[in-house]
């Protein structure tokens, strides 16, 4: 009994095994993987991968973060899911290629030589026909001809008649063979090409990421990577005229440095500009020190040339700044001080502010560019311009974000032209709070004025948000901080308010008198509302205030208000002048459209969150070469695979086979009578037509 009972069981595990088997060499399940797989491509695609975890909490929030993290969004193609359903695809193909294959070959070899006479008249291409040559010539005469057509042919005696065994287009079946080995040899390459070696090696060798700053030569073993690492794909940052021995892997929680098996020297970055200003050629001329044998060769890496020495591959990624060094001049941009301060700084370094409004501030320099090719299109619409052609209850309706802007993109039509010099810093308070701004070293011409464009950004997810400063005659936004200087200085806002009131009622007859007064008492109002009260101020601060009339009144209200603001703002334009020692502006469109651009501006720069406005004055520009360095064995193993993929599908859809069977016996009085049939896999137009040809020809025997 219990022996029976083994043996039951013994069968229901092979049962079992052979039932797994089936299950994952079907066509169904690698179908499942192979849509598995599209599917994490997709994911792949649209969500941007290895970026840092911070950009990933402030876009999908700390719930999501989570969520997404968990299975393994951020790499998708290094997740551990991902890998398991290559590695199934790659053992149910292999497991589809074994069972499959060898029937394949024996068909192939097959001459299907044990047909009968009457499963031949069930083909539906046949063709039957008598002819008086004798059996042994038509045998022959019928041989030479289908050979003639390319098929191969075997003649077999099957004593009472002969049989004529032809077949073309066997090859077919190496298309299956060929295709399905491909996927498997392109998913080994693409699994020695993965991270799975370094992961590897962070499972049993004791390998962590460093999440600290530092000099690379002082980051501990347990970061770094050896030269004997089969596979890996970094980065290496080398500003002109420095070197590098190492590239960064990024990981999710740090980086790992891999060690390279030569040092490369940065002698010069290379950028070639087209005439519009948009670049045509980045290369880096290097040299390379061979750590091993102490020899050097000088090389050029250009974009899609990249230097393949000792199995390693570097390639042209991108450029950045090296350590530009820069000069400033600090405007102030809160209160009534005019006094400049001048600042130098040095890209990727930082730069103490000092104590400015009240609080101490720290430059965090973080990028340069000597050229920025912009699309200056009006029909485009930059994102940096602010329309000032709307009216100002679309004004202060529309909000910050419309008045200001964020970096030009997409544009129906273009106007590509090179703005100049730009500079990109942080600016951090002593709480560690920080603000990201975009300063244009030139003044920009937009809607046909001049203006310099500084940007801010609260989060480095969001695009810039540009504050336009009109040029004056000098090019320069002296005239501009003049302004905005004396909107908070009382004395001169009581002054402009006088002037305005003055020119506006000149004749002092009858009641102007009482009027003038309180013309006078609305303009200083008005000054005081947009100058801020508290830290509301500008067009927002107007509406505010028009908000607490009676709505029916506030339309008026608005047109009265803004008259009477527009005008003691041209007074406070010629008080702050005439302080100055410097004449009077012509009342002129120029200046009038000097002035709107200047109100405009200050109403904007409530939200711009900075005590000062750096203006970049002067630079001397270091250029640093960012290069992708990559082993990747696994490289020519997919080429392998890509070439017997496209043999397979080849000889899949461009090669059919064929057969072909002509049976041949005498009839009593003499004759030979001949029963031809044909048959091949997929019945097409071009095969028809082959079978009409081929029993025209045959039926010549007759």
């Amino acid at each position: 009994m219990s022996v029976s009972t083994s043996g039951l069981q013994l069968k229901t595990e092979r049962r079992w095994l052979a039932d797994a088997v089936e299950l994952i060499s079907s066509m169904r399940f690698a179908i499942s993987l192979l849509t598995l797989i599209a599917v994490a491509s997709v994911i792949g695609t649209v969500l941007k991968q290895n970026e840092p975890m911070t950009n990933y909490v402030n876009q999908f929030g700390p719930f999501w973060f989570e969520v997404f993290d968990k299975l393994g969004l951020y790499a998708v193609y290094s997740a551990w899911w991902f890998l398991l359903i290559m590695a199934f695809l790659v053992v149910s193909t292999s497991l589809c290629i074994v069972r499959n294959t060898p029937k394949m070959l024996k068909d192939m070899r097959s001459w299907r030589e044990n047909v009968r006479e009457h499963s031949l008249r069930n083909f539906h291409h046949k063709l039957e026909w008598s002819s008086s040559a004798p059996l042994a010539a038509l045998t022959k005469q019928l041989a030479e001809r289908v050979a003639g057509d390319g098929y191969q042919v075997k003649v077999v005696d099957k004593k009472e008649a002969v049989l004529i065994a032809a077949k073309r287009g066997a090859g077919n079946k190496w298309g299956y063979i060929f295709a399905h080995s491909a996927i498997v040899i392109i998913c080994i390459g693409g699994l020695l090409d993965s991270d799975l070696p370094i992961r590897f090696q962070e499972w049993f060798d004791n390998k962590t990421p460093f999440a600290g700053g530092g000099v690379i030569s002082d980051i501990a073993p347990q970061h770094r990577l050896g030269l004997n690492n089969p596979t890996f794909r970094g980065n290496t940052f080398i500003p002109e005229g420095a070197s590098s021995s190492t590239a960064i892997i990024a990981r999710q929680n740090g980086v790992l440095v891999q060690d390279l098996p030569f040092t490369i020297e940065l002698k010069k970055f290379i950028v070639e500009h087209y005439s519009t200003g948009m670049p045509k050629l980045f290369a880096s001329e290097v040299v390379v020190h061979d750590r091993e044998t102490g020899k050097s060769f000088p090389a050029t890496i250009k974009v899609n040339e990249p230097l393949i020495y000792k199995g390693v591959a570097v390639y042209q990624s991108s450029f950045d700044d090296g350590g530009s060094k820069l000069k400033l001049l600090g405007y102030p941009m809160t209160g009534t001080q005019r006094d400049t301060v001048s600042l130098a700084g040095e890209v990727g370094g930082t730069t103490a502010l000092g104590s400015q409004a009240g609080e101490d501030y720290t430059i965090e320099w973080s990028g340069f560019r000597p050229f920025n090719v912009e699309n200056m299109a009006r029909d485009g619409q930059d994102v940096r311009a602010v329309d000032t052609g709307k009216s100002f209850n679309e004004r202060f309706a529309a909000g910050l974000d419309k008045q200001l802007g964020s970096g030009a993109k997409n544009a129906n039509s273009k106007d590509l032209k090179n703005v100049g010099p730009s500079v990109q810093y942080k600016l951090r308070d002593k709480t560690g709070q920080a603000r990201e701004y975009h300063n244009y070293m030139q003044p920009v011409l937009l809607d046909g004025a001049s203006v310099f464009l500084t940007g801010m950004r609260d989060s480095p997810n969001e695009p810039f948000r540009y504050l336009r400063i009109p040029a004056d005659d000098k090019g320069s936004v002296d005239e501009w901080m003049r302004l905005r200087a004396a909107l908070f200085n009382p004395a001169l806002r009581e002054q402009a308010a006088t002037r305005y009131a003055l020119h506006a009622l000149p004749d002092p007859k009858g009641d102007a008198e009482r009027l003038r007064s309180q013309l006078q008492k609305s303009a200083v109002r008005g000054l005081e509302i947009f100058a801020g009260e508290g830290k509301e101020g500008g067009y927002f601060a107007v509406a505010h205030f028009l908000e607490k009339l009676p709505a029916a009144e506030q339309e008026k209200a608005a047109e009265v208000f803004m008259r009477i603001l527009n005008g003691s703002l041209w007074e406070l334009w010629q008080a702050a002048r005439e302080k100055d020692g410097v004449p009077p502006a012509a009342a002129d469109e120029k200046n009038g459209r000097f002035l709107q651009l200047a109100t405009n501006a200050m109403s904007d720069a409530f939200f711009y969150g900075a005590p000062v406005y750096l203006q970049l004055k002067d630079f001397q520009e270091v250029k640093a070469s960012v290069l992708q360095v990559t082993r990747s064995p696994g490289k020519k193993v997919v080429y392998l695979g890509c070439l017997l993929l496209t043999l397979g599908v080849f000889a899949m859809f461009y090669i059919r086979e064929r057969r072909l069977w002509i049976w041949l016996k005498s009839d009593m009085d003499g004759k030979s009578h001949a029963l031809m049939a044909m048959s091949t896999q997929r019945k097409t137009l071009d095969f028809e037509k082959e079978f009409e040809a081929l029993k025209a020809r045959l039926a010549q025997s007759a």
